[in-house]
């Protein structure tokens, strides 16, 4: 039977295993599930010794079975969500497993698909970059086909992210770019929030009133950027009027070098993903 027959018949009723039960996992499992795209029982992972995460999935109602390999035979499509020092490992320990009727993803940070692919021993394989806010149902997700992934495939995966927030697909030569700004963002955003927050307790707002003012405020404006289509520097210019009190805060960013300081940290960044993706 070929792959693309395979996946185009079991669609809906494959099995998703993962390889590792990290937060990203638990996210993952759990959009599927709230969003309907699976249901527990067809989900499945493998905890030794962690009565926390053991706890967390057994909360969704995923199967937690006794290794690894237990979740490999169980499955038919496989996310590799262990850490990226020992994915090689757990990989070439599974092989002889990982068949070609399995689809195989790997959101191992920094982990290059002709890697995973040569320790698979084929190239049925997605790498897909998520970033932390997938905790809250709102990821930035960006996919990558290995060789023999069909459209199919990409789909299912596309299907499978697109519970836990956004995804786009692009060349995997954009991968540490990527990295430097989606993976690495919600950082800056944090770094951001903090800093009005605290701006705001100088302006003399009680700490948490500032707090939540700083996160809705940055939350309102993501949506805004997102939803309205308008360009961000449209959106800034709607909120300052001439001679108000935006533009004298923008005037200060801007003296600070705020934007050019944002480049720079992603450009830092994605330069950080290269040099460890070659290490």
């Amino acid at each position: 039977m070929e792959a693309t027959q395979f996946l185009a018949i079991q669609t809906e009723t494959y099995k998703l295993g993962f390889i590792g039960a990290g937060k990203m996992a638990e996210s993952i499992a759990k959009g599927a599930v709230q969003s309907g795209c699976l249901p527990p029982p067809r989900i499945s992972t493998s905890i030794h010794s962690n009565p926390a995460r053991r706890l967390a999935f057994d909360s969704l109602g995923v199967k937690v079975l006794p290794q690894n390999r237990n979740v490999v035979e169980e499955s038919d499509v496989v996310i590799f969500s262990v850490k990226p020092q020992v994915v090689r490992d757990v990989v070439l320990e599974l092989r002889p497993l990982l068949t070609k009727d399995k689809l195989l993803v790997s959101i191992a940070a920094g982990t290059k698909l002709k890697d995973l692919q040569e320790w698979a021993g084929h190239s049925r394989f997605i790498r897909v970059v998520p970033n932390t806010p997938s905790a809250v149902g709102e990821a930035a997700s960006v996919m990558c086909l290995g060789g023999a992934a069909t459209e199919e495939d990409g789909e299912l995966v596309a299907k499978l992210f697109g519970s836990v927030g956004k995804i786009w697909r692009a060349d995997e030569k954009l991968f540490d770019a990527i990295v430097g700004l989606s993976g690495s963002g919600p950082a800056y955003i944090y770094l951001a929030i903090e800093a009005l927050a605290d701006g705001g307790v100088a302006a003399g707002l009680p700490r948490e009133l500032a707090m939540g003012l700083a996160s809705q405020t940055v939350l309102g404006a993501a949506s805004m950027a997102s939803k309205t289509g308008k360009h961000p520097g449209q959106l800034k210019d709607d909120v300052a009027s001439p001679g108000g009190t935006t533009i004298a805060g923008i005037h200060e960013l801007e003296k600070g070098g705020f934007r050019g300081t944002l480049m720079n940290a992603v450009v830092a960044a994605a330069k950080r993903s290269r040099e460890l993706s070659q290490s």
